[in-house]
Parts: C-alpha cells; sequence; structure tokens
C-alpha cells in the first residue's frame, strides 16, 4: 500500500490540526508525540483507517483522546458523519475546540464513556491505541448496525483475534502496521 494521498484543502487543514494539536500537548498531554514531524507520523497513521471508511456514512470513534484517528478522518472524510466518545473532560474540551477552530461540521464530540453511549446503530466503529484488540471488538460490535465494521490498529501481528478478520497491512517510518477489520453478522 502507498502513503496515503491527501488534497491540498486537507494537507492544510492537517497542518492546522498539527499545530493545534502541539500548543494543547504542551499543558494537557495528549501524546507522547511533541514535535511536528511525530504528531506527522500519527496523522499519517490516522489516513490509513481513513481510507477504508469510504462507504460508511455513520463512524464512531471510542476513546478519541487528542483527535486520531476522528479529527483525521472528519477532515479527510467531511461527507461521512464521526460521533467522538472521550471521558476525560480535558481531551474532550480539546476535541470541542478542534472542531470550533478547525471548522469541522461533521464531528461531534460526547464526554462519556463506552458503556454509557447508548447507540448502537454505527456504520463503523473504530478505536486507536485505547483497548487491547480484542476487547475493543467485542465492544465496537455492540455499536455497529448488523453488516457495519469495527476497525482497530494492530502495531504487532496477533494471531489471537476472532475468525473472520481482515488485515490491511502497511508500512509506517519502516514499522509494519495493520488496519484490523471485523464485520458484524447480518
Amino acid at each position: 500500500m502507498t502513503h496515503p494521498v491527501v488534497s491540498a484543502v486537507v494537507r492544510e487543514k492537517l497542518s492546522a490540526f498539527n499545530a493545534l494539536f502541539q500548543k494543547w500537548n504542551k499543558s494537557i498531554n495528549l501524546s507522547a508525540a511533541r514535535s511536528t514531524a511525530e504528531i506527522d507520523e500519527h496523522i499519517t497513521d490516522s489516513l490509513y483507517l481513513v481510507q477504508r471508511l469510504i462507504d460508511f456514512p455513520r463512524v464512531l470513534d471510542v476513546g478519541s483522546g487528542g483527535g486520531l484517528p476522528v479529527v483525521v478522518a472528519a477532515i479527510a472524510r467531511p461527507e461521512t458523519q464521526f460521533t467522538a466518545i472521550e471521558p476525560v473532560h480535558k481531551k474532550h474540551a480539546f476535541l470541542r475546540t478542534a472542531i470550533r477552530e478547525l471548522r469541522i461540521e461533521n464531528l461531534e464530540a460526547l464526554a462519556v464513556r463506552i458503556e454509557g453511549h447508548a447507540i448502537r446503530s454505527y456504520d463503523a466503529a473504530c478505536s486507536r491505541a485505547t483497548f487491547d484488540l480484542n476487547e475493543w471488538f467485542a465492544l465496537g460490535l455492540k455499536h455497529v448496525r448488523p453488516g457495519g465494521v469495527v476497525f482497530g490498529f494492530e502495531g504487532v501481528q496477533r494471531d489471537d483475534l476472532p475468525a473472520g478478520i481482515e488485515r490491511f497491512p502497511y508500512v509506517l517510518e519502516g514499522k509494519s502496521r495493520a488496519i484490523i477489520a471485523l464485520r458484524r453478522p447480518e
């Protein structure tokens, strides 16, 4: 798979997101990534998921933290409606600021835990570095409609994941990674 390609408009908005992320990261620790290049690596990682979200009009992101991947996805896929769940109030405040300052109209941020989120009809759900993959698939499948897909990120290939997963491998900064997808039965 090649490096994800984005338009100049999306690239400009992602650059503004990077700057906003760095500003907030100094005071509330959104991520261990500090430099523009380190944050760009996380943005690029998120873009590999964006390529998989083409046919999903409503997407849930759980444990949204600093907006990776949900802010990146919402910027790159303005036709998709995203819901971000982040129970940590300072991180939720960052998401709301990003939505406002970057004018992201297709993203809603909620300050709730996944267990308290009642909607179970999303077309897709994703989470990055929040849960163990098996735990995430069990939780995520409860929030997508029949036929919906749950996406996770895999840093090291595992052989203990549920039957029926699809693996979409890529290389980022010389490291093998993969987007893992599991479809809820119809």
